[in-house]
């Protein structure tokens, strides 16, 4: 028995945000359909690098374990299939643009004269209303209209492009998630549906909540590398002497005076957030100075198992992959293939006692499970090869 045992979604998504929701679920245990066309590109199946087949791994990791049909949604047998499907498979999470699901006559209105108890959870960049509505966009965009990127650079340079997709995953994936399990819940109670408007850009703008609260409250907008926790205090990266690069977050005093006596800068141990800025800029170039003067490998024996003060080296992915907190948590995982192989993927963060996550298959090739799936709904041998030859399946 796994935790999402019985939870059945169609999953109408590409790209990031849906689908990393969606595994999500899968991993846990629920059963995902993941609907998908020859017509629709997407980004995150054809983006390299690719097996010996030449499926992406990206794809191959976001979809896992979700069963894959394919459909040409803007045939009308094929939304006569998905109006089948939505009696079983309750959950919806799309990522259309607002009105092309009701353009093609599967929105959650009409889903939900079918299924009065159907949970509709749409992703969008900035929601179904307001004059951003329809408007295209990627993560890079939706941080800069939330507030996000302004104060998140460094003074006098350009916003960096992220190395993850925060937007995606933090304001998409992971609200989209709470928003269904939450509505699944309020199901549960009541035997009542939802419909859920996820923006990514108002999760990124909710997530403004300490500089927001600053804002609000004092007026004073936060500025780069002038606030506590973006680079106006020594809470930062430091250089080593080999140019390699050490977080330091020691903002509590414990922690400071740990720092401050690793680095043999024990005078400076009562410096304090409070102080003129200009004791802050001293200390923190007293921070500097010290990391500059030893390699990546001396600080990592100085900064040990033993060092409990706040200070990290800043790790490549593949160094990453080798330390041992990553792999004492199931971090990495070996997902099968159809060819009875594994493939290396990165495991569910999410940790239940008793239940262990469930890793199936790979993302599937378009359309893998398209019989089945039919077939599980009445449709002869015969009947599938129709919709075949009459385009409804591409």
């Amino acid at each position: 028995m796994t935790i999402l045992n019985g939870l059945k979604v169609l999953d109408f998504c590409s790209l990031f945000s849906g689908p990393f929701a969606t595994m999500m679920f899968a991993d846990l245990g629920a059963d995902i359909i993941h609907i998908e066309s020859e017509r629709r590109v997407d980004l995150m199946r054809i983006m390299p690098p690719y097996d010996e087949e030449q499926e992406s791994f990206i794809h191959q990791h976001l979809n896992r374990s979700k069963r894959s049909l394919k459909l040409n949604l803007k045939t009308p047998e094929a939304i006569v299939i998905v109006k089948k499907l939505i009696s079983d498979y309750d959950i919806v999470i799309e990522g259309f643009r607002p009105g092309v699901m009701k353009r093609l006559g599967i929105d959650y209105e009409t889903l939900r004269a079918i299924n009065p108890r159907i949970i509709y959870c749409s992703i969008t960049g900035y929601g179904q209303t307001g004059p951003f509505a329809k408007r295209p966009g990627h993560d890079n965009n939706y941080l800069s209209v939330a507030g996000v990127l302004d104060h998140s650079r460094l003074k006098d340079k350009k916003p960096i492009a992220m190395g993850i997709q925060i937007a995606d995953m933090a304001g998409g994936a992971m609200h989209a998630a709470v928003g269904v399990l939450a509505a699944a819940l309020h199901r549960e109670k009541t035997g009542e549906g939802k419909f859920i408007d996820v923006s990514m850009t108002d999760a990124m703008f909710a997530m403004n909540a300490i500089y927001g609260a600053q804002y609000f409250g004092s007026g004073r907008l936060p500025q780069p590398e002038e606030e506590i926790l973006n680079g106006g205090t020594f809470y930062d990266y430091y250089r080593t002497k080999d140019g390699r690069y050490f977080s330091v977050g020691s903002l509590e005093p414990q922690f400071r005076k740990l720092l401050c006596e690793a680095l043999g800068i024990p005078e400076l141990i009562d410096s304090k957030f409070k102080d003129s800025a200009y004791t802050q800029r001293r200390f923190k170039e007293a921070v500097t100075d010290a990391f500059s003067t030893k390699t990546f490998e001396q600080w990592l024996d100085i900064f040990n198992d033993d060092f409990h003060g706040c200070v990290e080296p800043v790790l490549a992915f593949d160094e990453a992959c080798e330390h041992p907190q990553i792999n004492v948590r199931n971090m990495l995982v070996d997902v099968p293939k159809s060819d009875g192989t594994a493939q290396r993927q990165i495991g569910t963060a999410l940790k239940f006692d008793g239940i262990e996550p469930t890793y199936q298959f790979v993302g599937a090739k378009i359309g893998a499970h398209t019989e089945e799936i039919l077939e599980q709904y009445g449709y002869s041998a015969q009947q599938i090869e129709q919709l075949e030859n009459d385009g409804v399946l591409k």
